[in-house]
């Protein structure tokens, strides 16, 4: 049954404060979600699927998936009133909760202003001095509207700054739609069993090399057997489209140690884990550098926002000082732009408190869940970095899609089903990292981990 969870929680607004535990009682069970139904039945005659983004339509999980409504710090609502304790956060970028009254504050202040202009703004400059004051790394940056914009366009830079054509990424690894970086994908495509895309031309696959993550030796061997050839090496630092797969001791150093002893450039893709893991993303948490730097999701506030920057000489190729072009007509929009600078900024003067909450909350609710899968004899590994991680269904560690490939996907389905009907709503892949705000708090937490000990049950049934 649907449990139906009230929440009551008292806000920051202006204040330096976060959340406060919320309070929580339960109401009669909840299982009815025809309204969900009948809308995705609607969104199909019009969306292929039914859906705008394929891992929302549940397909890897089963069932059928809920229609949102509407969403408050660390709980959403779907059209049919239930509620749901959210692990996903938007597949990220609400890491400070749902509708933050800052945030909604600032865009409703830029929104009275216009919602674009196709101009330039202050706005934009303000929040790229708050990124590179966390990422010392990006010396000029450009703002885009997507994670695949940015990547793409960092892929182009690089191209151009080297003069070569063929690219590095890796097995599992997620860099957006774009034709070149969909090779060996992980998440949505892994999640789909899709083994790269139709429609992608065989000679530009052909300049995309996939290798294993965390094995430094075949990318040793791969610039062996391209000399010259090999622009750049492109990864997340911690893998989060596999699942959650954290780098190895020594691996990201030897990365840039290899990728410039080579004269290729090292671009850092930190879509997913930028301002999540740290407040200056992987990058800070293991002391790496970078040529290129891509962002997104926690850096536009929840708005469609992408970041692709790095050191100023090979920024400084791009359109109108150089030959690279690039361009984007809402690119720096100023309802993202506030919305970044509140998320941000926020971040900055709450660091320590922010990131020590998200740690020990994430560490609550992840080892919890996996002391009451073993107490239940279900094979699972937990894989956490911060505030983002996964449960595998799956023995042994996971340092690679192969490894996470060897996951139990169906036993996740069960799993998956059995946590939204108990009013917890996980990533409907098993490939995708889990997420959580500082508005989740013990009461949260809890009930997730009471939640997750019933869901074992469904594992083991079947």
């Amino acid at each position: 049954m649907h449990l139906r969870f009230i929440q009551d929680v008292t806000r920051c607004g202006e204040s330096d404060s976060l959340y406060t535990e919320p309070t929580m009682s339960f109401q009669v069970p909840v299982a009815d979600r025809r309204r969900s139904q009948a809308l995705q039945q609607r969104a199909e005659r019009f969306f292929p699927g039914g859906v705008n983004s394929p891992v929302r339509a549940f397909r890897a999980v089963g069932g059928a998936p809920p229609f949102v409504a509407s969403a408050q710090g660390a709980w959403i609502t779907d059209a049919d009133g239930n509620r749901y304790i959210d692990y996903f956060g938007s597949w990220g970028p609400m890491i400070l909760g749902h509708a933050f009254p800052p945030v909604v504050e600032a865009i409703q202040r830029a929104a009275g202003n216009s919602a674009s202009f196709g101009a330039s703004t202050a706005l934009e400059g303000d929040l790229a001095e708050r990124v590179t004051a966390c990422y010392p790394a990006i010396e000029k940056m450009r703002f885009v509207s997507s994670g695949t914009e940015a990547t793409m366009s960092a892929i182009r830079l690089a191209r151009a700054a080297t003069g070569r054509k063929v690219v590095v990424k890796f097995e599992g690894c997620y860099h957006g739609h774009s034709d070149g970086l969909l090779v060996k994908a992980g998440s949505g495509v892994a999640t789909l069993g899709i083994p790269g895309s139709a429609g992608v031309p065989e000679e530009i696959a052909g300049l995309t090399l996939a290798l294993p993550y965390n094995d430094l030796a075949q990318v040793e061997s791969a610039f062996a057997a391209h000399p010259g050839a090999i622009a750049a090496v492109i990864l997340e630092p911690v893998v989060g489209n596999a699942g959650c797969i954290p780098p190895a001791r020594g691996y990201l150093a030897g990365l840039r140690a290899l990728t410039a002893r080579e004269g290729a450039l090292l671009i850092v893709d930190e879509v997913m884990t930028g301002f999540r893991v740290a407040l200056g993303g992987a990058m800070e948490l293991y002391s790496l550098d970078a040529d290129l730097v891509t962002l997104g999701k926690i850096v536009g506030g929840g708005l469609p926002v992408g970041v692709f920057g790095g050191k100023r000489a090979f920024m400084d190729l791009l359109a109108p000082l150089g030959p690279v072009y690039q361009a984007g007509t809402l690119s720096g929009n100023p309802l993202a732009m506030a919305a970044g600078i509140a998320t941000v900024g926020y971040l900055q003067e709450h660091a320590a408190e922010v990131y020590s909450r998200l740690e020990a909350t994430a560490k609550a609710v992840a080892e919890g869940v996996a002391a009451e899968a073993a107490a239940a004899g279900v094979p699972l590994t937990l894989n956490r970095v911060g505030s983002m991680w996964t449960w595998f269904f799956a023995s042994g560690s996971v340092r690679n899609y192969e490894g996470a490939a060897r996951s139990d996907s169906a036993a996740f389905g069960r799993f998956h089903r059995a946590m939204l009907d108990a009013g917890v709503w996980l990533p409907p892949s098993q490939f995708e990292a889990m997420f959580l705000s500082t508005a989740h708090g013990e009461a949260e937490v809890s009930a997730t981990i009471a939640a997750a000990a019933e869901a074992f049950k469904a594992v083991i049934a079947g």
